[in-house]
């Protein structure tokens, strides 16, 4: 029993350093790794909690430390994704009237090495989304959705061999559509504007940078700087703007917060649920991967989670109406000075520019470049 104790006490205070860690800005992988997996440390913290109640010498002053130092971490996680739980109001109004443009959007991490195209296709089918976003496709993925051409008439095409090929169909015209390389040679992000039924346009943005992790990135540099050159490109919009992708980040992450500080943007899962859409084959190491961030014209129609196909993601459905009068007064993140100091170190230390970002509100581009 001795043994067992000292072990707990050691795993509390592993797990306390762990939380610490991410108070940090450093940008190396195993930093930042520590944002991704709040919710199963504090579900691990009630289990230490639970346990150290039970076999812990009552009134020992060490027990005392163990326990303060557990309920901490475990309050600091839930802090984390409270605002993706039902217990925290949503952000994005629910939309009720009839009559609005709408706009579909599908975004789905197929996984390269996935031979299955049926499964996705099956549910493109059934969804009939408008906008239909698919990353890690090589060229056999887009030989596969050669059937889709005749419904998404539209497309930008990036395939590539890297885990990093892009392909976006839509079934509105695209303008200004351009593919760019921003922060690395084989990465690409895809930006357009998208022209609804009713001549409405909205502006899209479509990413999927690197991962900070021991077999990518060694430093979330790279993806903290595009999401944040992104951002400032999102605020400057004069076109409502949606920004999609799997951003390899989770929702509650330090980076993602600022990236939603610095555009302005809305998050409709928050006060919904967290929506984890990786991974599809471990129940207990999920998170939210896969985005669709909207600016503050846009209210919520609908939005799911689709099921397993295949891949090592599920796909994300998210159905906006363009309401600006309604959805004026929802609320973005409160952004500071502070903020704004740490965009700049991460756009400094990305060596990217938020005038790098193509703004998709010119008429005539080049597709590529």
């Amino acid at each position: 029993m001795q043994a067992f104790r000292i072990t707990l006490c050691v795993l509390t205070i592993m797990m306390t350093l762990l939380t610490l860690l991410p108070f940090s800005r450093n940008q190396r992988w195993w930093v930042r790794v520590w944002d991704f997996p709040r919710l199963q440390m504090a579900v691990l913290c009630l289990l230490f909690l639970v346990t150290e109640l039970i076999i812990l010498p009552y009134g020992d002053l060490t027990e005392g430390i163990i326990i303060v130092l557990t309920v901490g971490c475990m309050a600091y996680q839930t802090w984390w994704i409270l605002p993706y739980t039902r217990l925290y109001p949503v952000q994005v109004k629910k939309t009720v009237a009839e009559g609005h443009s709408r706009i579909k959007i599908m975004n789905s991490n197929v996984l390269t090495t996935n031979r299955k195209a049926g499964p996705l296709i099956a549910q493109i089918r059934q969804h009939q989304p408008d906008i239909l976003v698919l990353l890690e496709t090589d060229q056999w993925w887009e030989d596969q959705m050669a059937v889709l051409d005749a419904d998404y008439p539209h497309s930008l095409r990036c395939p590539l061999d890297n885990l990093y090929g892009m392909h976006v169909y839509s079934r509105l015209p695209m303008h200004a559509a351009k593919i760019q390389f921003l922060v690395a040679d084989d990465i690409p992000s895809m930006h357009f504007r998208a022209e609804l039924p009713s001549g409405e346009q909205v502006v899209m943005h479509c990413l999927h940078p690197m991962p900070p992790s021991p077999t990518e990135a060694d430093e979330s540099t790279d993806r903290d700087g595009e999401l944040v050159a992104v951002g400032h490109t999102a605020a400057k919009a004069t076109y409502p703007t949606i920004v999609t992708g799997d951003l390899n980040d989770v929702a509650w992450s330090r980076t993602t917060r600022l990236f939603m500080k610095i555009s302005g943007l809305l998050d409709p899962r928050r006060g919904r649920g967290m929506y984890n859409t990786f991974h599809a084959s471990y129940p207990f190491l999920r998170w939210p991967l896969d985005h669709v961030f909207h600016s503050k014209d846009f209210t919520l129609v609908g939005l799911q989670r689709l099921g397993f196909m295949g891949s090592d993601h599920f796909p994300i459905l998210v159905e906006l109406a363009l309401t600006p009068s309604e959805g004026k007064d929802q609320e973005s993140l409160e952004i500071d000075g502070e903020d704004l100091e740490e965009a700049e170190e991460k756009l400094g230390n990305a060596g990217v520019k938020s005038t790098d970002v193509h703004r998709a509100e010119n008429l005539n581009v080049p597709v590529c470049g």
